[in-house]
C-alpha cells in the first residue's frame, strides 16, 4: 500500500484567540439529543460516559494507540502525555503549546508544535525531529491540526491561513487560502472527498480530494451556529461509513455523508479533539477542556494510520 503523504493545517493563533477557547463552563451535563432516528444506529441510548483521566490544563490532539494507550497534548501545561486508560499518565515531552497529531503508517507521532511553528515527530523517548517549518523560505504562523493522507505571539510571516500538504520528501504545498480559521480535518473512507473546519465562519467546508493531492470544488458541507462562548467546529473524526463527528457548540455533533445534521452528544466539558480507539475502534475517546472521556458507541472508526487489513 502505497502512503500518501500527510495533509496539515497551519492556523495563526492571533490576539484574541487560541485553541483553550473562551467556552462557558458553567453547570452541564452529558447527553444524547437525536435529530434524526439514525442517530441512534451510531450512538446506543443507554450509552454512558466515562472519565478515562482528568487533572489537565485544555486537552487537544488525542492519538491513539493500539497497544492501550492514548497521547495527549496539553496546550496549557506545554506537554504531551501518555494516557493509560486506567487513568494512569506520564510526560512524554514538554514544548510550547503542542496541539493536534497524528500517527504516521510506522506509529510514530506527528505533531503540530504551535511554538516551535513546526511539524515534529516524536520518538517514544520524548526526542523530536522536524519536518517541516516553513513555506516558500517563510515561517509556518502557528500549525494546528494535522491527519494522514490516505491511499489512492510571534510575527506572522505568512499573510494568510492555509491548509498545506507535506510530501514524504519534505515538500509543502499550499493546497487553499480560502478559509478564515482552518482547523480539524479528515478524509471520507475511501479518500475522495476531503473535510475541513473553518472556525470562525462556524462552518465545515468539504473538497474533492484529486489524484494528483490537489483540492477542488470548494463548498459549505455544513454549519455549527453557536453563541461567542458556547464552541466551534475543531477536531472531526469519521466512521467507517462516512458519518462525521465534530466538535462544535456544546458537545460533538454528528452529521451523515450527506450533511444531515443527526444529532448532538451533550458533553459536561467543551470537547475540542476525538479520536477512534478500543479493540473493534467502537470508542470516542474525547478531549474536553481538563479531562479525557470515552463514549462507547455502534459505529467502526476510520483510523487513517492502521492498515485496513489489520482493522477489526
Amino acid at each position: 500500500m502505497k502512503p500518501f503523504p500527510a495533509i496539515l493545517v497551519m492556523s495563526l493563533l492571533c490576539a484574541g484567540f487560541s485553541n483553550a477557547q473562551d467556552v462557558k463552563q458553567g453547570p452541564r451535563e452529558f447527553g444524547l439529543r437525536a435529530d434524526s432516528s439514525q442517530f441512534w444506529t451510531l450512538i446506543p441510548k443507554e450509552a454512558k460516559l466515562e472519565v478515562v483521566a482528568k487533572g489537565f490544563g485544555f486537552t487537544e490532539g488525542p492519538v491513539w494507540d493500539p497497544a492501550g494507550f492514548l497521547y495527549v497534548s496539553d496546550e496549557e501545561t506545554n506537554k504531551i502525555y501518555k494516557v493509560s486508560l486506567d487513568g494512569q499518565k506520564s510526560e512524554l515531552i514538554a514544548l510550547g503549546d503542542p496541539d493536534g497529531s497524528t500517527y504516521d503508517r510506522e506509529n510514530r507521532l506527528i505533531d503540530c508544535a504551535s511554538v516551535l511553528r513546526a511539524i515534529i515527530r516524536i520518538s517514544p523517548d520524548g526526542k523530536y525531529s522536524v519536518l517541516a517549518d516553513r513555506f516558500e523560505g517563510k515561517k509556518f504562523n502557528s500549525p494546528n491540526d494535522v491527519v494522514l493522507g490516505l491511499p489512492a505571539g510571534e510575527k506572522q510571516e505568512l499573510p494568510f491561513q492555509g491548509v498545506f500538504r507535506l510530501d514524504p520528501k519534505g515538500s509543502v504545498t499550499l493546497l487553499t487560502k480560502e478559509l478564515s480559521q482552518p482547523n480539524g480535518l479528515a478524509f471520507s473512507p475511501e479518500g475522495k472527498k476531503f473535510y475541513v473546519d473553518d472556525s470562525k465562519q462556524r462552518n465545515i467546508r468539504v473538497y474533492d480530494f484529486q489524484r494528483d493531492g490537489t483540492l477542488a470544488n470548494g463548498r459549505v458541507f455544513a454549519e455549527e451556529p453557536g453563541g461567542k462562548s458556547d464552541g466551534v467546529p475543531d477536531g472531526i473524526k469519521i466512521d467507517r461509513k462516512g458519518n462525521l463527528y465534530v466538535t462544535g457548540p456544546g458537545g460533538i455533533w454528528v452529521w451523515d455523508a450527506q450533511g444531515q445534521h443527526l444529532g448532538t452528544i451533550l458533553m459536561p466539558e467543551q470537547p475540542a479533539n476525538l479520536a477512534w480507539g478500543g479493540a473493534e475502534l467502537n470508542t470516542l475517546y474525547i478531549t474536553a477542556t481538563t479531562s479525557v472521556y470515552k463514549l462507547e458507541t455502534s459505529a467502526k472508526g476510520f483510523v487513517p494510520y492502521l492498515d485496513p487489513a489489520k482493522q477489526p
